[in-house]
């Protein structure tokens, strides 16, 4: 398993695997980025997204897909917004390599830390956080409004 930074042409996979992770987040209708502008928010004159994929034998079993989110307190931070190993290819330790490179990453780039938000429901998902230390915040509420 070959983790390596995403390029252009991984693209229309990574938009299949997101579809994949709305699905088992109970949400598919959620989806509706079209590839065209998925791709140049990651690849076009100014990016707003980076990724890191699993790829072995030329095929993407999962990704990991974050942005620079700025903190007013802590400065510059890494927010992953998805990531995802493909069902089929759960339980042999790619979430973790994805995971660990994003790590180096956020050391790398000198993020003061690396942010996300999980599932209340998603057990599988927390335990995997939790090998990391990581601590969940009960106190914050998202917010969001649609424009």
């Amino acid at each position: 398993m070959q983790i390596r930074r995403a390029r252009k042409e991984d693209c229309p996979r990574l938009l299949e695997l997101i579809r994949e992770l709305a699905l088992y987040e109970r949400a598919p209708q959620e989806v509706t980025i079209t590839l065209e502008h998925f791709t140049e928010s990651g690849f076009g004159e100014k990016p707003v997204w980076w990724a890191f994929v699993a790829e072995e034998n030329g095929f993407i079993h999962g990704f990991a897909l974050y942005y620079i989110r700025y903190s007013t307190w802590k400065g510059q931070a890494m927010y992953l917004e998805d990531i995802l190993v493909t069902e089929k290819s759960r339980g042999k330790g790619i979430g973790k390599l994805l995971f660990d490179r994003l790590i180096e990453e956020a050391k790398e780039r000198s993020f003061k830390c690396i942010i996300w938000q999980v599932l209340e429901w998603n057990e599988p998902a927390i335990n995997f956080y939790k090998k990391y230390n990581a601590t969940f915040d009960p106190e914050w509420l998202n917010g969001s409004i649609d424009l």
